[in-house]
């Protein structure tokens, strides 16, 4: 029996069947019904069983069914096999004349070979009208041949003939209807075909892409479970891994807050945080446990489906040990720097007070002298004990009744003869006084930070302008100027620990990008915040607002110190 990719032919779709087998299967229906009508006649009157017409008619019905499983019909010309109906008009032309008068239908069994003929789709108009003039040939060249034909015995079978035109134009209806049916169902299979493999494709490319990568990748389904994990991300899960536990869930973990040792409970871990839909960026966690231990930032994006559901996340592992180590290498190479520099200055305002004890003796331009070198090695060593304080994280301050409006007037008063050699306009907007809990000190600092950034970055003249005011339980101030000012990109950074725009860099205004970092960090010790507004070309303007009330538990205003844990990701600078 024929196949198509080792299936039995019985099992196979008819189009989907070789030429050859689809000839014999074509064939055999007329066969069958022949041997079946055949046996009706016999039974109806034996003798007809041997008539030449039914012997003959059968004996060319199987004899044709050789040829159509012997020759290869697609090597042939195209349309060969159409041979065989044709001759298959024969056979039923035979049948007709053996079997008895009583079974005169046999003459349908043409509808067999007009169907074939029609169904071919080979010439389908040609193929109709041979259907049609051989039936009528069945039934009229016998009657030629026995002499005895009238104009009634060739007007009588007519309608015949008629039926099997309309048999074959229905046919050949089907067949093209089913063959265009069937075309348009390959193209749509060979679409579909084409689109899965470009999608195998992408999907081989992703993998690759996705364990190329140096960053762990975990996509998770809203239930918790692992839809996608790379290499990276399979090397983090085995560092975290307990000993002795191949396959440990979330909560075995070992995974650890930033000081490396409290372990993160289990609802505060980031994957949970991401099952549960959070949005996060730079999570510090530390992974395992010993010398193999490692600092990884963790972030989460979740995604949605196309009702916008939340469906998952994909969360992020990106390992910043040495970022970290570099971090905590810098911080202790800044307070040992700080401690061998805090010695000699402490020496060199001691020798410079001894000295100025001698004033009267001193020529006035002397005492002026020293009194700046005084002044100086004054900020200087400030800026050394901010830098200590800022590398342990810690920075202590001392809240008492504090005129904002007077401190205001002081660092502008200091700020002046930088403000005229760089021909900038000092503009004080704030005279009235403004009573709030304020370290003076620290908030003069404050002051003389955001002044001193003005006018440094205003090189070619310009305004600086200071106000102030109050609000519900609050005391806040403004510095602008109209200097050369920051981009987006440069405002993100601007509170980053020794960070300096690229303009400040390439006109060589001195610094060493703490100011900002300094003054965030005295705000926020208040409890205030700082706000930072820019534009390249246009100007700066820091807005600062603090808690103007006594501090709880300090109402009689007689002081106190209050030491700010500083976080080391607050480190910043301009």
């Amino acid at each position: 029996m024929a196949s198509v990719a080792g299936r039995p032919a019985l099992s196979t779709h008819f189009y989907q069947l070789g030429l050859q087998a689809k000839v014999v299967l074509s064939q055999l229906p007329l066969l069958a019904t022949s041997i079946v009508a055949a046996g009706i006649s016999g039974l109806i009157h034996p003798p007809s069983l041997f008539s030449p017409g039914i012997q003959w008619g059968l004996a060319l019905q199987i004899l044709l069914l050789i040829p159509c499983a012997a020759i290869p019909w697609r090597r042939l010309p195209r349309g060969s096999f159409l041979a065989v109906p044709v001759l298959d008009f024969v056979s039923v032309a035979l049948l007709r004349e053996g079997v008895v008068p009583a079974m005169m239908g046999v003459g349908l069994l043409a509808v067999f070979p007009v169907v074939w003929l029609a169904g071919s789709n080979i010439a389908p108009r040609t193929a109709v009208a041979a259907g049609g003039l051989l039936t009528l040939a069945t039934v009229w060249v016998p009657l030629f041949l026995s002499g005895t034909a009238t104009f009634d015995d060739l007007a009588r079978p007519f309608l015949v003939p008629l039926i099997m035109v309309g048999v074959g134009i229905s046919a050949q209806v089907v067949t093209s209807s089913m063959e265009a049916q069937r075309t348009a169902l390959e193209e749509k299979d060979q679409a579909l075909t084409d689109a899965l493999d470009a999608s195998r494709r992408r999907e081989q490319l992703l993998d690759a892409i996705v364990d190329t990568v140096g960053v762990g990748l975990l996509a998770v389904d809203d239930h918790g479970h692992d839809i996608l994990m790379n290499r990276q991300q399979r090397k983090f899960h085995a560092l975290a891994a307990p000993d002795g536990v191949p396959d440990p869930n979330e909560t075995q973990l070992m995974i650890f807050e930033a000081d490396r040792a409290s372990v993160i409970a289990a609802e505060e871990r980031p994957v949970r945080r991401a099952v549960l839909g959070e949005t996060f960026a730079d999570r510090l966690i530390w992974l395992g446990s010993g010398t193999d231990q490692r600092a990884v930032s963790v972030s989460a994006k979740p995604f949605r489906d196309d009702s916008g559901n939340f469906a998952g996340s994909v969360v992020t592992f990106s390992d910043v040990t040495d970022l970290v180590t570099a971090l905590s290498m810098k911080d202790d190479f800044v307070s040992n720097i700080s401690h061998e520099l805090r010695t000699p200055l402490t020496s060199i305002l001691g020798y410079l007070g001894l000295a100025l004890d001698e004033s009267p003796l001193l020529p006035v331009e002397v005492v002026q002298y020293l009194k700046v070198a005084e002044r100086n090695a004054e900020r200087l060593l400030d800026l050394v004990s901010d830098l200590l304080s800022i590398a342990s994280h810690q920075m202590g301050i001392q809240p008492r009744r504090t005129d904002l409006a007077e401190l205001i007037l002081l660092s502008i008063d200091s700020a002046a003869p930088r403000a005229a050699e760089n021909n900038v306009r000092i503009e004080n907007l704030a005279t009235e006084p403004l009573t709030a809990w304020l370290d003076g000190a620290r908030i003069g600092q404050v002051l003389d930070n955001l002044l001193s950034n003005a006018i440094k970055y205003s090189p070619d003249g310009g305004t600086v302008s200071v106000r102030a005011w109050t609000g519900p339980g609050t005391v806040s101030f403004e510095v602008s100027d109209t200097g050369m000012g920051m981009d987006e990109a440069e405002q993100a950074q601007a509170f980053t620990k020794f960070f300096r725009s690229g303009a400040v860099r390439r006109t060589a205004i001195p610094g060493v990008g703490l100011g900002l970092l300094i003054t965030k960090t005295i705000v926020e010790s208040h409890g205030g915040s700082i706000e930072l507004r820019s534009a390249r070309g246009v100007g700066t303007t820091f807005t600062v607002t603090l808690p103007a009330g006594a501090p709880e538990g300090d109402a009689d205003g007689d002081g106190g110190t209050h030491p700010l844990q500083v976080p080391a990701a607050s480190d910043g600078g301009r």
